[in-house]
């Protein structure tokens, strides 16, 4: 069974995005796109990402 971690190599700021594109097997520009756009109306992206931020766990090394 799979689980999200944030990514430790695809880092742009706290590694979701990355985190995300992994779990989902799909390119992280892609979701650092969404985030961006939905950011852009209505700034729900940022609040999903603080949510995340917290919820998710760090992939262990």
């Amino acid at each position: 069974m799979k689980k999200l971690y944030r990514s430790n190599t695809d880092v742009k700021i706290l590694g979701i995005c990355g985190g995300i594109a992994e779990y989902v097997a799909i390119d992280a520009t892609i979701i650092r796109i969404i985030f961006a756009v939905s950011t852009l109306f209505g700034f729900l992206g940022v609040w999903i990402y603080l949510l995340l931020a917290l919820i998710v766990p760090s992939r262990e090394a």
